[in-house]
């Protein structure tokens, strides 16, 4: 019996000292969160995985990570992107594939860095011939400071976005563009071909895209001849009828929206066929 109590309480003093035994889990949330980020980008997408370390009170540009110094933009391993779709950043050509994101911090410039080597825990093991390509950009003062760094995607379009990296007081952001045009105007005109056209959705990216406006308007005439009328179609057909200088049918075709969407009690489009109406009656 003194045995064991004796084992009991060595045990007891190991624990509270911070031993764990062997098969023990420690559960400990990481230093860093790690986030992943799956953005559209015309027809495909481009997936974005990092590490978000927070500032803790620290200096960190100039400071933590020194100026001119290549750092591996987060912590634990370096930002990785992947395309499914070629992409052009700073002029730069990108073949879909997976790339690590590298940056070199500067006072007044920043230098960021493509690397065909995606899988590199912290930049000690970087390697410049490893570079896919590198480009310059200036960085912008934050009047607030970003505790934790942070990368988003804004200022989405059909044919591009902007990546943004920030923390402390800087943030840098270059574009990712993507020039699609001639496989979706190829499905389109393959789709046309079927048995179920795809009419408001092509009108919609002529329209969009500034193509021929006069085909956009027979495809959202064609699609305005559902035996169930539908306030979005209407509102299109008014968008696409103003475009194309025909402000008369495009407030005819705007104030039956507004009468099928009250009718229907659908406000989101008695409020959107309504501003068609106010700007084709000016």
């Amino acid at each position: 019996m003194k045995k064991r109590l004796f084992a009991s309480a060595i045990l007891a003093i190991a624990v509270a000292m911070g031993w764990q035994p062997a098969n023990a889990q420690l559960k400990l949330p990481p230093a860093s969160s790690a986030q992943t980020i799956t953005q559209g980008l015309g027809i495909g997408t481009v997936t974005l995985t990092y590490s978000r370390p927070n500032l803790n009170g620290r200096k960190i540009f100039g400071g933590l990570e020194p100026y001119d110094a290549i750092w591996r933009t987060g912590a634990n391993n370096i930002p990785s992107l992947t395309f499914d779709t070629e992409v052009t950043i700073a002029g730069n050509k990108v073949p879909p594939g997976t790339y690590g994101l590298l940056t070199i911090p500067g006072a007044d410039e920043w230098t960021v860095i493509f690397s065909k080597n995606s899988k590199q825990w912290g930049a000690y093991s970087y390697k410049q011939e490893e570079d896919l390509f590198r480009f310059k950009v200036n960085p912008e003062k934050l009047s607030k400071p970003v505790e934790t760094f942070i990368m988003t995607f804004s200022d989405v379009t059909a044919q591009s976005a902007k990546l943004n990296i920030a923390w402390e007081n800087t943030q840098i952001g270059f574009d990712l563009i993507v020039d699609q045009d001639a496989e979706i105007m190829a499905s389109i005109d393959e789709a046309m071909k079927g048995e179920k056209k795809p009419y408001l959705q092509a009108a919609q990216y002529y329209y969009t895209n500034n193509k021929d406006i006069q085909k956009a308007l027979a495809w959202i005439n064609e699609a305005d001849k559902a035996p169930n009328p539908a306030p979005y179609i209407k509102y299109w057909k008014a968008r696409i009828q103003l475009k194309a200088g025909d402000k008369a049918g495009a407030a005819a075709t705007a104030t039956e929206g507004v009468a099928i969407a009250k009718q229907q009690n659908n406000p989101e489009y008695v409020r959107l066929n309504g501003q068609v109406l106010a700007e084709a009656q000016r």
